[in-house]
């Protein structure tokens, strides 16, 4: 049990650097204005996404989905933090399918969103982290 947590928690770790990072990246692709500057962006991005984040974000669920098999659902399958983290969770991964929008956009130079927007966006993850963490381990409902 403790080391299926151990690697959820390691995965959540990596899947959220990824989460932060990106739209960051998009901040500065979005000030780009050469093409080479984009073009190296463009690669960092895809790499971020389907290297890192994407791995991360299956491999969460994967133990997260063996944890609540094995052993969470039976004791906390009742309790109204774990069904809003699960929410919470869905709400990432709907995020991180937006990052991958955002991606393509870029990828083919058809971005229209400014840098202050992604600015804004970079700050959603944080909001969901914090939500999940304290869901996770408060445990307050």
């Amino acid at each position: 049990m403790l080391w299926l947590k151990a690697l959820h928690l390691i995965f959540m770790v990596t899947w959220f650097a990824g989460l932060f990072y990106l739209p960051r990246l998009f901040v500065y692709h979005a000030l780009s204005d050469d093409t080479l500057s984009k073009e190296r962006f463009k690669v960092m991005e895809r790499k971020l996404y389907y290297g890192i984040m994407t791995p991360g974000m299956v491999a969460t669920f994967i133990f997260g989905i063996w944890m609540l098999v094995d052993y969470a659902w039976a004791l906390y399958g009742h309790s109204g933090w774990l069904h809003a983290k699960l929410a919470l969770l869905l709400l990432t991964a709907l995020y991180h399918g937006y990052c991958g929008v955002w991606l393509a956009n870029f990828k083919h130079d058809r971005n229209t969103h400014s840098h202050v927007y992604f600015r804004w966006m970079n700050e959603v993850p944080v909001l969901f982290l914090v939500g999940i963490v304290i869901l996770a381990v408060v445990k307050p409902f």
